[in-house]
């Protein structure tokens, strides 16, 4: 059997690690901004109507592919951080009470 000294090597498919995004976009974002933008469309039902929900298609578009390119996973990263409490109270044990909190502490 040959030894080497050098560790083992796995190659990673780039399409494997790459973020969701659909126009540059994040693609649930992208996603809703069009079903939005089609619902105005036939809500109003009027040329106007459509050329305003071309317009908010093109700004939510042009929006979110600047938000990709900045963070590609900006909307999770978002999401995370409003779910964290603003503050956590010390405990002593899995099972143990935790203290009361003052209500103006969150």
């Amino acid at each position: 059997m040959p030894t080497t000294d050098r560790p083992r090597e796995i190659v990673i498919h780039q399409s494997a690690n790459r973020p969701n995004q659909i126009l540059g976009g994040d693609r649930e974002l992208v996603l809703i901004a069009m079903l939005t933008a089609i619902s105005l469309a036939f809500s109003l039902g009027s040329w106007w109507g459509i050329g305003l929900s071309v317009a908010f298609w093109v700004g939510a578009v042009a929006v979110l592919q600047r938000m990709g390119k900045a963070d590609p996973r900006l909307r999770q990263i978002y999401l995370r951080h409003i779910r964290y409490k603003a503050f956590y109270p010390a405990k002593s044990g899995l099972l143990s009470r935790c203290v009361p909190v003052s209500r103006n502490w969150g």
